[in-house]
């Protein structure tokens, strides 16, 4: 979490813990930016109904943007996107055999109606980047 005073205007969501050096740079391209985000570990597998319930009210909790960090089959920043109708972003993380293949095509083929704006492979700081322009769009 961010140490600004105000509340959070990005919600930063990984799947697992080993997930947060992989999303440092977009964290500390936030703090840098001032934009106070809150960073918080929920799985789209094994934490499906935390996840859902932070997608939901996301809105509602004052954020205005989501990244989403995930590998392998990166379910994360789809089911996000499905739940909330805020800007997602997704990071897909290289993993696996596919060294993060994978978790691109994933994120960038989800079903019409669940757009996900997604950076390239392991690339958190072009996330925080493109939150930030959205940020300053709709001030």
């Amino acid at each position: 979490m961010s140490d600004s005073p105000h509340a959070p205007l990005v919600l930063v969501l990984v799947g697992s813990k080993s997930d947060e050096a992989k999303m440092a740079p977009a964290l500390e391209m936030l703090d840098t930016a001032k934009v106070p985000y809150e960073f918080i570990v929920s799985s789209a597998h094994r934490d499906p109904d935390r996840t859902a319930e932070l997608a939901r009210t996301a809105k509602s909790r004052g954020f205005r943007v989501i990244i989403a960090g995930a590998g392998l089959s990166a379910a994360l920043p789809g089911a996000v996107s499905a739940l909330t109708d805020l800007p997602v972003i997704g990071v897909p993380f290289a993993s696996g055999p596919l060294n993060g293949l994978d978790a691109l095509f994933a994120i960038a083929q989800l079903p019409s109606g669940v757009p996900v704006g997604t950076v390239g492979i392991d690339n958190a700081k072009n996330a925080a980047a493109l939150a930030i322009r959205i940020l300053k769009l709709s001030a």
